[in-house]
């Protein structure tokens, strides 16, 4: 997007953290911005502070849920996917509950929300689409069952519709950062590298939407680190394994 005065953006995933910075910066820039995620009341305190906004409560994990919310959204100019579960697990502390709500929400309720906005930009024939991946997308890594998993599954969705869309007037882009300082990241217990405040995170989002490039990683040189990781063979990466 050249400029964001005027359009519509609906943000999935606005009331903490990213998605909360990444609603403030785009309202700055004269968006009108439909608020969506499951806490109404976050949502609701976030909208007062909006000039142009509007709440739609939304349960991605709910196939009926994201259809009435897309139609209370009515027809958008761009969907920012930023719903995000997290919980640090290893392997052999397997839980399924929390691995499958962390694929659920960072996979599959992407996949019900583009459901409903893909198909009325192609007919349209423009549209934009901004997926919130992660690095840890790139490399499985340790006690990251379920959450690595769900945003590598991503990372593959959005190279895949990027392919598919070409000359349709839809543009795909993936946006991956690195460690967030959020309510989700107060659960590690490990050194996070170039820990980064929403605001900072936010600036480089709607930075990477200003640009035609596919695919943003951040902050670097983090990001160069585990793209170089990715590369590495396997017989490195888990000898004496």
């Amino acid at each position: 997007m050249t400029h964001f005065h005027g359009k519509t953006i609906w943000l999935i995933g606005a009331s903490e953290g990213l998605g909360r910075a990444l609603a403030k910066r785009l309202d700055q820039k004269g968006a009108r911005l439909i608020l969506s995620a499951r806490n109404t009341g976050r949502l609701d305190d976030l909208h007062r502070l909006m000039r142009n906004s509007k709440v739609v409560p939304l349960d991605v994990s709910k196939i009926d849920s994201v259809k009435w919310a897309a139609k209370i959204a009515g027809p958008v100019d761009a969907v920012i996917y930023n719903a995000g579960a997290y919980e640090p697990i290893r392997t052999t502390d397997w839980d399924s509950d929390a691995v499958l709500r962390m694929a659920d929400v960072n996979f599959s309720g992407a996949l019900r929300v583009l459901g409903q906005v893909v198909p009325d930009f192609v007919e349209r024939g423009q549209g934009d689409i901004t997926l919130i991946g992660s690095l840890s997308g790139y490399r499985g890594l340790p006690a990251a069952v379920g959450y690595g998993a769900s945003k590598a599954a991503l990372v593959s969705l959005a190279e895949t519709m990027r392919l598919d869309l070409k000359g349709t007037g839809v543009t795909v882009r993936l946006v991956n950062p690195g460690f967030i300082k959020t309510r989700l990241t107060e659960k590690n217990g490990f050194y996070m590298p170039m820990l980064m405040t929403p605001e900072k995170a936010a600036e480089r989002v709607v930075a990477a939407m200003q640009k035609r490039r596919f695919r943003t990683d951040f902050p670097a040189p983090f990001s160069w680190v585990i793209r170089a990781f990715d590369c590495l063979p396997d017989v490195l990466v888990y000898r004496g394994k």
